[in-house]
């Protein structure tokens, strides 16, 4: 067996596979079984009884994290002019301004991890959409990425606070970071709290009673931990 086999044979003898886990404790195991020399990402994963092919039963929003996600978030803006001069004021890693910028993104040059444009540009970057979109970078205004040229400084600081995106996928769930397993427990519970309430809050039209059947938290190399879905969905009143 390999090392990284025997590690994950020792961290899942850790967890009762029978046992629904408050948050706490689920962050608190998470967190105890993580054994990869580098700071593992903490993440959330929820399992919906939605039907991902009804335009009725999707979801797609953001979350700022209050304690943020434990890394440096490169941003590039889209956009020209003033705002551009903005963006760069504003700490924006990469603008791309010209027709010149937008060729090497086109060539695949993606080394950012959000993306955001003013509105005036999204006719332009809309060519872009074969190379943004697999890589759930193309800017949207659902997702608050698409914005006024007076409001491109808010939108950076956001991206870069800790901002996350949420969307269901194919199979019907949602998969989030919450932080690393290096954040305290209080602050994984306060982001976990951040988070659960937006997904609830993003509940969409045609979900039909509790829409989150299953929650899970694990850590990016070690087992997932079961958490009761009902304690979770009603952290936004907990007290840390």
């Amino acid at each position: 067996m390999s090392k990284k086999g025997k590690n994950f044979e020792n961290a899942i003898k850790k967890v009762d596979v029978e046992k629904v886990y408050s948050p706490r404790e689920a962050l608190e195991l998470v967190k105890e079984m993580a054994f990869a020399k580098f700071d593992e990402t903490v993440e959330i994963h929820f399992r919906t009884t939605l039907d991902p092919r009804q335009a009725d039963q999707q979801i797609r929003d953001v979350c700022v994290l209050p304690k943020g996600l434990g890394k440096t978030v490169r941003v590039l803006v889209f956009a020209q002019g003033e705002a551009a001069t903005t963006a760069r004021e504003a700490g924006a890693d990469f603008v791309a301004e010209t027709d010149e910028d937008l060729a090497q993104i086109q060539a695949g040059h993606t080394d950012f991890d959000v993306a955001v444009g003013t509105m005036d540009m999204m006719g332009k970057v809309g060519r872009l959409g074969r190379v943004l979109g697999p890589r759930n970078l193309m800017p949207n205004p659902k997702a608050g990425t698409v914005v006024q040229p007076d409001d491109i400084a808010q939108a950076i600081e956001t991206a870069k606070a800790g901002r996350v995106e949420f969307r269901l996928d194919k199979s019907a769930n949602i998969h989030v970071p919450l932080g690393k397993v290096s954040f305290s427990t209080d602050a994984l519970y306060e982001n976990m709290g951040a988070l659960t309430t937006a997904v609830r809050k993003a509940r969409p039209s045609g979900a039909k009673g509790s829409f989150i059947k299953r929650i899970t938290l694990t850590s990016t190399m070690g087992p997932g931990v079961k958490v009761d879905v009902n304690s979770a969905t009603n952290m936004e009143s907990a007290q840390i």
